[in-house]
């Protein structure tokens, strides 16, 4: 639960970290926008595919590379289908901004994620 807080937590902090100044020093209206949305986008399915292979990991240590390899394949795809629906139908999104907005937050919950997952688990020796 408490590295589920920590995945929750820390992309928020980095949008608050990146967003604001952006938003001032590069004089971009839509940066809160772009920022927020690729933030929210990339962090539901890093949350979702989180709670999935924890549990997966843990019922069935041996399985982790799979499970680390499907969950990221699960979230680049579910991240890129609805990022290609914002940018065509939604005018605001189809400028390059938000492109990079959502490369920033996509390979920080990911690197974020393979972390969390990585550290939490217990080595098979470490059991009596």
């Amino acid at each position: 639960m408490r590295r589920l807080a920590v995945l929750l937590a820390a992309p928020l902090a980095l949008w608050v970290i990146l967003a604001v100044p952006v938003k001032y020093l590069a004089d971009d209206e839509n940066a809160w926008v772009h920022s927020g949305v690729a933030m929210l986008l990339c962090l539901v399915p890093a949350a979702l595919t989180f709670v999935w292979a924890d549990r997966t990991i843990r019922r069935d240590p041996q399985q982790g590379a799979m499970i680390l390899l499907g969950s990221t394949g699960v979230r680049l795809f579910g991240v890129l289908a609805v990022a290609l629906l914002l940018m065509n139908s939604v005018p605001v999104f189809g400028l390059g901004r938000f492109l990079i907005w959502l490369v920033v937050f996509y390979l920080f919950t990911l690197a974020l994620e393979m972390t969390l997952l990585l550290t939490g688990r217990t080595s098979p020796d470490s059991n009596p």
